[in-house]
């Protein structure tokens, strides 16, 4: 194997493993790319016990919700409750500039906060067993609850957390994948797995694509989008959002490190009549490129996170 097939492999198992790489250049952008501080960004938790919190806030006053702010300052502000993140549940978005990260976490110390302490964070914390009556603030945090409680039974994908890359924009690094339908899994034949590389001149190596999000409703699934019809706009194509591979951002300073690069897994399927379903749709310029993974071991890691979705959700709102 040449060093350039190695280092895309290596790289291609960091990405899988829920790591990250450095964003240095983009592929697909808009006209008009400008830094996305996320002014309403937020990170629910949920422990192995339901860490409450009452609302202090006027127009959801004395109503209870999870602990909401930015990482473990805000829980110990709000419950006086230390904690660790234990993984990344799910990712809810609505847009570039609103991006909720949803914790699961741990209980590392300190005590509950009383009504005595109450400020205008909050009131007061408890631990809830979801089964006394609490009036909550809103319903939407009950999904969340349970899927929380879901994965400490049976976790459905890896453990994840925010990899320290900062990013000034919200972008996605595009695992797009393409499996053909000659092989058959229920006999020896393997099936062909194809990645689309970039080829970029200023990449000193094969890389995924990256795109740059814009101001829509759903930005992640958009970029993708546009970023095949950029390279595939004669082709009929569906494309398949598996989940989040891994995040990388550094929101450390509000406004000035808040973008993103989500490392997402996609797949895509030619709906074209008569298509060639055993090899990847054609290509039109030279931008990108297709590459077939030959590795064994490889390809079978990408094929079962696709086949079994064990990536992080994405929800949109």
């Amino acid at each position: 194997m040449d060093s350039t097939a190695q280092i895309l492999e290596e790289n291609l198992e960091t990405i899988l493993k829920g790591e990250g790489l450095e964003v240095s250049e983009f592929d697909s952008v808009p006209e008009q790319v400008k830094p996305v501080p996320l002014r309403k960004s937020k990170d629910g938790f949920i422990l192995d016990e339901l860490l409450m919190v009452q609302e202090a806030k006027r127009e959801c006053y004395d109503r209870w919700y999870l602990p909401a702010g930015r990482m473990e300052e805000e829980v110990k502000e709000e419950a006086e409750i230390d904690c660790q993140p234990i993984t990344l549940l799910m990712v809810q978005e609505q847009g570039p500039k609103w991006v909720c990260f949803v914790f699961l976490a741990e209980e590392k110390g300190g005590s509950l906060k009383t009504t005595a302490e109450a400020d205008s964070e909050s009131l007061q914390a408890q631990w809830w067993d979801r089964e006394s009556p609490l009036p909550l603030r809103a319903p939407d945090i009950l999904p969340l609850i349970d899927a929380g409680m879901k994965y400490r039974r049976n976790p459905s994908f890896p453990m994840l957390q925010p990899v320290d890359f900062p990013c000034h924009v919200i972008c996605q690094r595009l695992f797009l994948t393409f499996i053909s339908s000659n092989g058959n899994t229920d006999t020896s034949d393997e099936p062909r797995l194809w990645l689309l590389l970039s080829s970029n001149d200023a990449t000193p190596h094969p890389s995924l694509p990256i795109a740059v999000s814009v101001d829509t409703y759903n930005t992640i699934p958009w970029a993708a989008h546009r970023l095949i019809k950029e390279c595939m706009p004669s082709s009929s194509i569906h494309v398949q959002t598996c989940g989040i591979l891994g995040v990388q951002h550094n929101g450390r300073i509000p406004g000035k490190t808040d973008g993103i690069c989500f490392n997402m897994l996609m797949l895509l399927e030619n709906l074209e009549d008569g298509a060639e379903i055993s090899s990847p749709p054609p290509l039109e310029g030279d931008a990108y490129r297709w590459h077939e993974v030959t590795n064994q071991s490889l390809r079978a890691k990408i094929i079962q996170r696709i086949k079994e979705g064990s990536v992080l959700p994405v929800q949109r709102l």
